[in-house]
């Protein structure tokens, strides 16, 4: 509804996770950085964690369409909640075993085994990529460890790569999931933007959708942003989507920081964050009107002091 008035092309912060409108800020630049390299050293497990929205799944994505089909074989699983046995059947049909619906464990194993001899043998290396980690059941996440067991004397045949939420860390911390947590040989942790990263992100997705012209986000407007979404990526499409819709509608040609405030009273997500900077702002205040209470009252005494000193 507002595209034509801005002079976009499309929705700039649409929800879903469009590699398309991705910024290569310098968290996801190091995350892909970071699976680059691990996948190179071809062993063991790998694990991305971040809060909810952070873009986990667009990294996912990201990293799904840059690997090598010459070089790598890669199955991806958007749905982990998955027993082993229906974990091994998918895994199976990502890679193209043909009748893995009808085959018993003991099979399934076998044919896994084999076709990731034999990918081995084309110069593939063979990575599943599982989103939503945290929701792996744990019957599953130990079959998991057990798959990555199957090797030959030089290589592993299948490396995997999680992507999950904190929930994943408190899972894997547990006594029993220690041979697991052996083997994850790289990890890493997506922090939230913090203001220059989100000043970059919202040009370039407004770029991206075709905007060209003066910063359309008042600096003040991307700080309150910041504040009241926590630095994550999804809450700041939605409080931008609805700032332009605010804007658009008083027939403003920038978002200021009162079209801030509309969507931050209009976004559920995004009150928790919001009540906390409010509480914070508040603490300072008040702290400060109290320093400013005791110096008021101090000032008779101080006054009586400097007349009585030399």
């Amino acid at each position: 509804m507002y595209e034509a008035f801005f002079g976009l092309r499309e929705k700039p912060f649409a929800l879903t996770p469009n590699t398309g409108f991705m910024v290569q800020l310098a968290p996801y630049q190091a995350c892909l950085n970071l699976l680059r390299v691990a996948l190179g050293e071809g062993e063991g497990f790998i694990k991305v964690t971040g809060e909810v929205g952070t873009g986990k799944t667009l990294l996912c994505r990201a990293l799904l369409n840059e690997l090598d089909a010459a070089q790598y074989q890669v199955a991806w699983l958007p749905n982990p909640t998955l027993t082993p046995m229906a974990l091994r059947q998918a895994l199976a049909q990502e890679l193209h075993i043909a009748g893995a619906a009808e085959l018993d464990n003991h099979g399934l194993l076998t044919a896994l085994h084999a076709r990731l001899i034999q990918l081995a043998g084309q110069g593939k290396s063979t990575v599943l990529l599982i989103d939503e980690a945290q929701a792996l059941p744990t019957a599953t996440l130990e079959a998991l460890r057990l798959l990555t067991n199957l090797e030959t004397e030089q290589r592993k045949l299948l490396q995997v790569v999680l992507f999950g939420q904190p929930e994943l860390d408190a899972t894997l911390a547990r006594e029993d999931f220690r041979q697991l947590r052996q083997r994850i040989t790289f990890s890493y942790s997506l922090r939230p933007l913090d203001v220059s990263d989100a000043t970059r992100y919202l040009q370039e997705r407004l770029a991206v959708a075709g905007y060209r012209g003066e910063p359309l986000f008042k600096a003040a407007a991307v700080r309150l942003l910041v504040r009241g979404s926590g630095g994550i990526p999804r809450l700041l499409n939605i409080l931008a989507n609805k700032c332009l819709m605010v804007a658009f509608g008083e027939g403003a040609r920038q978002v200021l920081a009162r079209h801030v405030r509309r969507a931050l009273d209009d976004t559920e997500g995004a009150k928790p964050f919001w009540r906390s900077a409010s509480r914070l702002l508040g603490w300072k205040i008040a702290a400060g009107g109290l320093s400013l209470a005791l110096i008021v009252g101090a000032w008779p005494w101080l006054a009586h002091l400097a007349e009585v000193l030399p």
